[in-house]
């Protein structure tokens, strides 16, 4: 049998074990601090990893939390999708990338999870807030200049919807085309926009 450098027998942790262990660390230390007291150095540390074999694996940050929490989505690359979006169009986008995302069965059940959690779970709200609030709220502030109680405006109505139609189920939202739902949501999404 071979001896590893820590001198115990078997085979070195691979990388699978590697990341589980930051991931589970990363878990932790979300649930601690949230996601703003949380950092990459000390997710890393928790896990006796360099930093940069985090950022190897995720990317940074958000990544982690991504991962961490079974987020379904990353929220840069729905960004990506709504900063493309002309201003005057701005609402139509929103609300087609925001059902498409939840009209996605794989991803749905992990964003009722999450939603639900932040629901009923002080820490799972606060950790919710500060990963909304600096993946998302911010940079689409910066982006459009819009201030920022206009795009919690927003966010606040398609939050509706969701647990309308996927939470509570209530007819005839939770049955509406996807089409239906969008042509109704993106004027009040536009004004919300707009209207600063």
């Amino acid at each position: 049998m071979t001896t590893g450098a820590t001198g115990r027998p078997g085979r070195r942790p691979g990388p699978t074990e590697t990341r589980e262990k930051i991931l589970a660390c990363a878990r932790r230390l979300f649930a601690e601090k949230g996601y703003d007291g949380a950092s990459l150095r000390g997710i890393a540390r928790e896990a006796g990893v360099d930093p940069a074999l985090v950022h190897h694996f995720f990317g940074g940050k958000q990544g982690v939390f991504v991962a961490a929490m079974q987020f379904p989505l990353d929220p840069g690359v729905l960004l990506e999708r709504i900063a493309q979006a002309p201003r005057d169009r701005l609402g139509e986008t929103l609300a087609t990338v925001f059902l498409d995302v939840w009209s996605d069965p794989a991803r749905r059940a992990p964003l009722l999870a999450v939603l639900r959690s932040a629901m009923t779970n002080e820490q799972a709200a606060t950790m919710m807030r500060q990963f909304v609030s600096a993946t998302l709220l911010r940079p689409a502030t910066e982006l459009y200049g819009i201030p920022p109680i206009r795009i919690q405006a927003a966010v606040g109505q398609m939050i509706g919807v969701a647990m309308l139609r996927y939470v509570l189920e209530v007819e005839p939202i939770a049955s509406a085309a996807p089409q239906e739902l969008v042509a109704m949501l993106a004027p009040v999404l536009q004004h919300h926009l707009e209207h600063g």
